[in-house]
């Protein structure tokens, strides 16, 4: 096990999602779209943060095609400190209230280009329109610090990324450049678009005023003055990465209910779902144990063994 304590779970609710970006890793998830039900979810989170995992993150697909985002917000705010949830921000101008009001903290919004027609061909059809309307109701919303998720795609969006360090910085979000992980069944897609985020930070590096890390030492942030202000953009660079990887703090919830100590590992989840559904949070907590005490690094192994 990794010494790092683990102190986030990110709950994957649901497979479904309204685009098709091309470079989307699923979370590694093998589950069949299979949507964990909101007792669950609660009782999920009850038997973490009774063991100090406190921070949670709701992904998909895309969570807010789940009719009952809202109740499941409301239902497991009361049990951690902070709830946030990773969206393509289609559907967030209608929720954001809601979501605040729910008790949700702040969104990560992906965002790969803000030009409306490369943004289109990476999405297989989105509308950036909606995703700017979803990120002013957010901000206006309270669901902040808000972060825009960029994942640099070679001969695609590498360019893009100071026009959006601009928007970060006008809108007060958080520019966090994400490198491209490999993509399950497609190892095609990684070998082409993949691109190393070093030279990237060497850039934000010259051109910072200061520089810190996040809370767990696994990402450097750096802080640029621009004209209308300062912008922070966070480096996250995984991919064959054992420093990265050894600061992990996070276990996985994939949609059908088992627990993933590791996104690009299927080979050691563990059910948990008839311990929710027979209300069992002893042996619940038991599951968590095991879950954490099997996590370690997974870039002490080479690619090819993915």
């Amino acid at each position: 096990m990794s010494g790092q304590p683990v102190r986030n779970l990110r709950i994957c609710v649901t497979e479904e999602c309204n685009l098709k970006c091309f470079f989307c890793h699923r979370e590694w998830d093998p589950s069949e779209n299979c949507s964990l039900e909101l007792k669950d979810i609660k009782m999920i989170v009850e038997a973490a943060s009774s063991l100090g995992i406190n921070r949670i993150k709701i992904t998909g697909g895309e969570p807010l095609m789940r009719s009952d985002i809202v109740e499941i917000i409301s239902g497991i705010s009361p049990l951690v400190e902070e709830i946030s949830l990773v969206t393509n921000g289609i559907l967030l101008e209608d929720y954001a209230l809601d979501l605040k009001k729910a008790g949700l903290s702040r969104v990560n919004v992906s965002l790969p280009s803000l030009d409306p027609l490369r943004y289109k061909s990476i999405t297989g059809g989105g509308d950036i329109t909606k995703v700017f309307n979803g990120i002013n109701a957010a901000i206006e919303a309270g669901l902040t610090p808000l972060k825009i998720n960029m994942v640099i795609l070679k001969g695609v969006n590498e360019h893009d990324v100071e026009e959006t360090m601009d928007y970060a910085c006008n809108i007060g979000a958080i520019l966090q450049l994400i490198e491209l992980q490999p993509i399950p069944g497609d190892e095609q897609v990684f070998k082409k678009f993949h691109k190393s985020l070093n030279e990237l930070e060497r850039l934000m590096e010259s051109k910072s005023i200061a520089k810190t890390l996040n809370s767990t030492g696994q990402r450097t942030i750096y802080i640029l003055s621009k004209k209308d202000g300062r912008v922070l953009v966070e480096i996250v660079s995984p991919f064959n990465n054992p420093d990265f990887c050894s600061k992990c703090s996070k276990l996985r919830i994939t949609c059908d209910g088992r627990l993933k100590p590791c996104l690009l590992r299927n080979d050691n989840l563990i059910d948990i779902i008839d311990f929710t559904r027979s209300g069992n949070l002893e042996a619940l907590r038991g599951k968590f144990i095991e879950a954490i005490s099997i996590k370690e690094p997974y870039w002490k192994h080479s690619y090819e063994s993915i």
